[in-house]
């Protein structure tokens, strides 16, 4: 096909600048058109995202679990981009549920809709407002398919995947920045194009078959195309340039499919013969496989029967003999050897057996926990069937459960690092509480556990120091997707030893950790729904992000414990310690704090909105730009508490001790500092709205440069 013949005038020949600087600007209104399009999707997911964070940090709305729609998009997000992920009970307020549901689906409508308008009109919203249209070859809409290859294949999937590869398999993972950064730079090359014989034009609109023109430009041309003859010939030249641009622009890969088909029709023959062959080699493969593994099989059977009966009673055979046999059954490591050697743990009365028994089973590693599982499980049941009447044989029951638990206790020991994924839900490994019940206590101290499934296992009175209960997954990296990390959700840890223990973003839900000792442990991250922390020793531990909600700390002893940011929303820390404890930016909304010890405790920008501080100690504590309306303060000592910056509409402050009484020197025996150093600050602060504030305290706040209504 030959190209049309176009005739050049001396006027067209003049207007090339004008029509590069009409192209410039044209490329100009394509960038802020699809800028604008961006910004409105983006818009219509970060307004309702950013009221849903709002409503959830306020105190006085309903908890309800997050929307398991919510929970599937954030894993299925996080998993490509390396985020680590919460597994955990996740509560928050009632419209934040609803807010985000709508930040989730309103960019979705928004980008349909838009793309809807593209196919039928050939023009967005934005597009319409900068007279920018989007044709196919014809001078007409794309319509919806040639839109979806346009937007979905060429500008956003080709670039991303493109940017994605580079940074998954590079340096820059998992810094989600430099993905950001490559993204931005693939989308805005693909936009630039690549050279054609009509100069750039851009990837999607290549795979499309679609253009973009000025709209202003094509209107002023028709509205023109009624004057004179000049005008009518400068269109008509327009016209012909356009047809032969289109005649000139390669052909889409459609059309190259019509135009060759017997190179189509050779293609996809080797593709289907490939395929064959594939096929016939791949089902070799697999009965060569499943052949090898049958005559294994047979093999293995046929020494465990031999073996099995060298270790019959009737046999004849001697303790050494035995003692290779059973050796020899652990060296199969198949799931029949491995049931008899469970069984026969609990069984045999020989000692000298017993250790060769667990012996043969820690050579088998973790692939016998599953069934020292189900044995365990078993026993615990026949050992609570007993009662506490037949002392001899409840005694014996008492004896192949602690076999058993040891067994589990080495296997652990050995296996450190490579046993994520064991699953030991349920299991008995520590001290029921019944007295005589059990002598088992579990060590593993220093062990690697990362991945290990706990859920509602005893562990009573374990001895766990410096164990790690996370881990980097296959990509050698921490916080990302792949992190093998430990569930302990409705563990029972009683008086459990976990001091210097790494349980960082560990699901530890509903577990019981009362009187357990947690000092300097790393818990950052971590999930502790309604988990019982009574008692606990948490001296110096990092609890930072942690999520405390609902959690029972009555007592526990959170001295210069790390707490920043940590969500402990309607949390029980009665008479608990929390001396020198960093509670900056905490949520601490609807906790009870009753009688406890917050001396020289940081809570600057602290949500303590609805928290019961009554009777307690806060001397010296930073108090700060927090968020205290409606707060219990009654019969607190705030003496040399830094209050500057906080909000205390509606605090209670019947009895609270801002300044107190000088004592009379014949009634001290040690020297007290002068009144002016033990007292609040609490200059500029607004006690306007504040409850209870009798004369004392009053006079203390209008002296010292606090605001209220009564001051002079």
């Amino acid at each position: 096909m030959t190209s049309p013949i176009v005739r050049r005038s001396n006027q067209s020949r003049q207007s090339k600048e004008p029509e590069r600087a009409n192209s410039l600007l044209l490329a100009s209104r394509r960038f802020a058109a699809w800028a604008a399009e961006i910004t409105l999707v983006v818009a219509s997911g970060l307004i309702p995202f950013g009221i849903g964070v709002y409503a959830n940090s306020r105190s006085d709305l309903n908890r309800v679990p997050l929307n398991p729609v919510l929970v599937v998009t954030e894993r299925a997000i996080a998993r490509p981009l390396a985020l680590p992920v919460s597994y955990g009970i996740r509560n928050v307020a009632w419209p934040t549920n609803i807010l985000w549901t709508i930040a989730l689906l309103a960019p979705v409508t928004l980008s349909w809709w838009q793309l809807y308008l593209l196919a039928k009109t050939g023009s967005t919203i934005p597009k319409r407002w900068l007279k920018v249209q989007v044709v196919n070859e014809q001078g007409m809409p794309p319509g919806l398919g040639a839109v979806v290859i346009r937007e979905g294949v060429g500008r956003w999937t080709v670039p991303i995947s493109i940017a994605y590869l580079l940074w998954r398999y590079s340096f820059a993972f998992p810094n989600l920045g430099l993905f950001t950064f490559l993204s931005l730079l693939m989308i805005v090359g693909e936009g630039i194009g690549l050279p054609s014989r009509r100069g750039r034009r851009a990837l999607h609109d290549q795979l499309a078959g679609t253009y973009t023109i000025d709209a202003l430009l094509a209107s002023n041309k028709q509205a023109q195309s009624a004057g004179g003859n000049d005008q009518a010939e400068e269109l008509q030249e327009g016209n012909e340039e356009l047809a032969a641009a289109q005649t000139n622009q390669s052909p889409n890969l459609w059309r190259q499919i019509q135009q060759n088909p017997n190179l189509t029709l050779f293609g996809v023959g080797l593709t289907s013969m490939t395929a064959v062959l594939a096929t016939l080699i791949g089902t070799q493969v697999y009965i060569q496989i499943q052949q090898s593994q049958r005559a294994t099989k047979q093999i293995n059977s046929q020494q465990f029967l031999e073996l099995v009966k060298q270790l019959s009673p009737n046999s004849g055979a001697t303790n050494e003999q035995r003692r290779s046999a059973i050796l020899a059954i652990g060296g199969l490591n198949d799931p029949q050897s491995i049931k008899f050697l469970a069984d026969l743990l609990v069984s045999e009365t020989n000692p000298s057996l017993l250790d060769t028994i667990q012996q043969a089973l820690t050579t088998v590693g973790p692939q016998a926990i599953p069934e020292l599982k189900n044995k365990n499980q078993f026993l615990v049941g026949e050992l609570e069937s007993v009662g506490s009447t037949a002392t001899q044989e409840r005694e014996l029951r008492q004896g192949r459960l602690q076999r058993n638990q040891r067994t589990i206790n080495k296997i652990l020991s050995v296996y450190s690092g490579k046993i994520e994924g064991v699953d030991l839900s349920s299991t008995q490994l520590g001290q029921s509480g019944t007295p005589g019940s059990s002598f088992f206590n579990l060590v593993l101290d220093n062990i690697d556990l990362s991945g290990v499934k706990l859920k509602s296992a005893n562990l009573n009175q374990a001895s766990l120091k410096g164990s790690r209960f996370r881990g980097v997954g296959e990509d050698g990296r921490w916080d990302t997707y792949d992190d093998a990390i430990a569930d302990l959700s409705q563990a029972q840890l009683q008086q459990a030893n976990l001091t210097d223990a790494n349980l960082s973003r560990v699901l530890m839900n509903r577990t019981d950790l009362s009187r357990a000792t947690l000092n300097r442990a790393n818990l950052s991250n971590a999930r502790l729904f309604e988990a019982k922390l009574n008692s606990t020793q948490l001296v110096g531990a990092d609890l930072r992000n942690a999520v405390l909600e609902k959690a029972s700390l009555t007592g526990a002893d959170l001295g210069d414990a790390k707490l920043n940011e940590a969500n402990l929303y309607a949390a029980r820390l009665g008479r608990a310690t929390a001396i020198g404890t960093q509670l900056s930016f905490a949520n601490l909304t609807n906790t009870d704090w009753q009688g406890a010890d917050l001396s020289g405790a940081y809570l600057d920008r602290a949500n303590l909105s609805n928290a019961n501080l009554g009777a307690t100690r806060l001397t010296g504590a930073v108090l700060r730009y927090a968020q205290m309306e409606n707060v219990n303060l009654q019969n607190a000592d705030l003496s040399l508490a830094d209050l500057r910056g906080a909000n205390v509409a509606g605090a209670d402050f019947k009895g609270a001790i801002l300044a107190p009484s000088k004592q009379d020197p014949a009634d001290q025996f040690v020297q007290t500092p002068d009144l002016g150093s033990v007292s609040a600050v609490v200059q500029g602060v607004d006690f306007s709205q504040a409850k209870n504030l009798d004369a004392k305290q009053l006079a203390y706040i209008c002296t010292q440069g606090g605001i209220h209504p009564r001051c002079p």
